[in-house]
């Protein structure tokens, strides 16, 4: 990619973050967008269709930076959650304003949709690679992928939801705990 082109969405990403981390999406404007980028509005749709498109790709690049998806997931006690789990909370919790707002009333579909494929692929990869974590279930991986990262996305909404926000590893327990206890042994 061309480095300016990489800097302008570099730049644009930045500014969608800030942005939606204080008010939903349908609050902030393309001119929002570029006045904090500091770019043209023929920029932002060079290599953007929307605001939500930029939203969704800006999540994309954060939760890759996260997620270590190659990296195997380590279980040394079922009883636990792993520290991958813990440390995919503190992302969240970091970001909690960001996401209240991504999967709040007003946030956007596409950049729902999209966070929910990112994830899914990311807990396929995770399970992939990660051969004391296969050995809790005998489901398809596509399945089990499915059902982890539909788990993953329901206790995350719902802990986001909660004011104050109880700490990463809470939340962390939390889905471990709806993770063992729903799977087959």
């Amino acid at each position: 990619m061309d480095p300016r082109a990489a800097h302008t969405q570099s730049l644009l990403r930045s500014a969608i973050v800030t942005l939606a981390s204080d008010r939903p999406i349908t609050e902030i404007t393309v001119k929002d967008i570029i006045e904090l980028a500091g770019v043209n509005r023929s920029s932002f749709y060079q290599h953007f269709e929307s605001r939500e498109e930029l939203l969704a790709v800006a999540l994309e690049h954060l939760e890759t930076e996260m997620a270590r998806a190659d990296e195997p997931v380590i279980i040394t006690d079922v009883s636990r959650p792993p520290a991958e789990l813990v440390r995919f909370m503190h992302h969240f919790a970091d970001n909690a304003g960001l996401y209240r707002g991504v999967f709040g009333p007003n946030g956007s579909a596409l950049v729902v949709a999209r966070v929910r494929a990112r994830i899914l692929e990311l807990v396929r990869a995770g399970i992939l690679i990660s051969p004391e974590y296969r050995r809790l279930t005998d489901l398809p991986v596509d399945i089990e992928a499915a059902g982890t990262s539909g788990a993953l996305l329901g206790v995350i909404e719902a802990w986001l939801a909660q004011d104050p926000l109880p700490a990463p590893e809470t939340a962390a327990g939390w889905m471990w705990s709806v993770l063992t206890r729903t799977r087959p042994l």
